[in-house]
């Protein structure tokens, strides 16, 4: 059964953690012992709990490895990482990493699907859930085309009390600017960079050099993208709310 911590968060026994996650415990372990994920907390009994950033976390790596990484590579990629980040923080990140590949939807079924969310879904919870493009209805109605960098962050917006109708706002609203966005970054790209490579074709070393900015330019604009729209949101929160209660 899985208990709590002291402030009330959730902890999984690592046969749970295996189930939410979709890995075995064998993996688990493995990745304990390269480093790759922090110690559980030891209670009662010896038994280890790991808590909602473990599952982020290993969430993270399986979505690096999905991408090639080697384990060598996602732990120098790890250590990287600011050593506080939440469980909702390491989420958002690998959503951004899943993004970098133009197709990872998963077909689950629906008793898949509440495995890995961590308990039953209602059938308002899998509207919720399409709203925010986490997932799809396939033609089987027990079956579903998951997006599985953002599954683990939408279940933690299930709590959260937003009405259907404004997750379909607010989804219409980051379309609209984030194809706005990635319109004009292409057209600057189009502008700036590859016009005057076409001017060069003949210089192998600027070949290799647009070869590399074309690997990583995806995943550098969503990185700066996901870090802007932050500290934006932030900054508009503060000033929507905290400022004015002051």
């Amino acid at each position: 059964m899985t208990t709590t911590t002291g402030t009330g968060e959730p902890t999984l026994t690592v046969d749970e953690l295996a189930a939410r996650a979709g890995v075995t415990v064998r993996t688990i372990r493995f990745y304990s012992t390269k480093g790759l994920l922090p110690p559980p907390v030891i209670g009662p009994r010896r038994v280890g709990h790991y808590g909602p950033e473990h599952l982020s976390r290993l969430a993270l790596i399986e979505e690096l490895q999905h991408h090639g990484m080697t384990l060598s590579a996602i732990e120098r990629y790890l250590e990287q990482l600011p050593p506080d980040l939440s469980a909702h923080d390491l989420a958002i990140h690998r959503a951004v990493v899943a993004s970098w590949s133009p197709d990872s939807a998963e077909l689950a079924t629906r008793a898949e699907l509440e495995r890995r969310a961590g308990g039953p879904l209602s059938d308002t919870d899998l509207d919720r859930l399409a709203a925010m493009s986490v997932l799809e209805r396939a033609e089987d109605p027990d079956t579903f085309r998951v997006d599985p960098g953002l599954l683990a962050l939408g279940v933690q917006l299930l709590g959260v009390p937003i009405a259907h109708e404004t997750i379909l706002a607010a989804r219409t609203i980051l379309m609209e600017h984030t194809r706005s966005a990635a319109r004009e970054l292409t057209r600057l790209f189009r502008d700036e960079v590859w016009s005057p490579y076409r001017e060069r074709e003949s210089d192998p070393e600027h070949v290799e050099a647009m070869k590399s900015l074309s690997a990583h330019m995806q995943p550098m604009v969503l990185q700066a993208l996901v870090t802007a729209f932050q500290r934006s949101l932030k900054e508009e929160l503060r000033a929507a709310f905290v400022d004015k209660e002051r």
